[in-house]
């Protein structure tokens, strides 16, 4: 069994309370740092495959480095940011850089990157075609509907000639940004972790790897198209609320994810859904 704390609804709530509670404190100390490096690393992950990798460290390599680890399920992407920077855990490991520069623009959170470990390729997925060329006039396309993610399954769907976007376009890209779109999609904007779910009931939808995954997809055969890996900028890394870099227990952690014993786990155990960043 694997030695992780899954969160209720109920629980996530209560923690983006507090969070919020905290961001509307008093004083310049609500964005310092902790200097508590006592006791376990807590570290909020996505189930799939973050939380899986982090077992497998915490499992084969963390006694052996002295680390005390402690995994916490989040199935969004939001509160994992929130937790890190109210101190509730301290790190986390579920998103990449894109995501990670609009979550703090636009909530004053204060989270840094710390190392890059792997990356999930998103790719667009059908119950009802099996290839994107086959998709009818007038297709119903699932996106998520958080502004990266969205942004990166619309970059997706131009790189693979389905629509074309408005030349220097970043990631903010809407569907207002489409310039061409010769099958006349339709796109309905659903929460991440909602998009697997809806593949009964639109023609294809756009896919994060780890709720793939998760839902019992695997990307490298079930995709219609699948990102490219290279120069690829969505690498997946573990996270801190700046000033947290110094954490001895950090800096073991990333050095573990880093070994050459997590690359051969993502390479056994995801055959090409995730693959690592270093």
């Amino acid at each position: 069994m694997r030695n992780t704390a899954k969160l209720t609804t109920a629980v996530l709530a209560a923690g983006a309370l507090t969070f919020g509670l905290s961001a509307c404190g008093s004083g310049s100390g609500s964005s310092s740092a902790s200097s508590d490096y006592s006791g376990p690393l807590v570290v909020a992950a996505s189930p799939t495959p973050h939380a899986e990798i982090l077992d497998f460290v915490k499992k084969n390599l963390a006694k052996k480095a002295g680390l005390d680890l402690e995994v916490k399920e989040f199935t969004d992407y939001v509160t994992p940011n929130t937790a890190t920077e109210d101190g509730s855990v301290g790190a986390n490991y579920f998103q990449n850089q894109p995501y990670l520069d609009d979550f703090n623009k636009k909530n004053g959170t204060h989270i840094v990157p710390v190392v890059t470990v792997h990356l999930e390729p998103l790719g667009l997925y059908s119950h009802k075609v099996k290839s994107a060329d086959a998709l009818k006039s007038g297709a119903t396309v699932a996106v998520p509907n958080d502004s990266v993610n969205e942004a990166r399954a619309l970059k997706l769907l131009a790189a693979n000639g389905l629509i074309t976007l408005k030349s220097g376009v970043g990631n903010e890209a809407t569907p207002a940004d489409i310039t061409k779109n010769p099958k006349k999609l339709k796109f309905k904007e659903l929460e991440a972790a909602q998009t697997p779910r809806s593949l009964d009931d639109v023609d294809a939808a756009v896919i994060n790897g780890n709720y793939a995954i998760s839902s019992g997809l695997k990307p490298a055969r079930d995709a219609l198209v699948l990102e490219s890996a290279t120069n690829n900028p969505y690498g997946n890394f573990l996270a801190v609320k700046k000033g947290n870099e110094k954490d001895p227990r950090v800096k073991k952690l990333a050095k573990l994810l880093t070994s050459p014993e997590v690359k051969k786990f993502i390479e056994d155990k995801y055959a090409g859904s995730v693959i690592p960043s270093f």
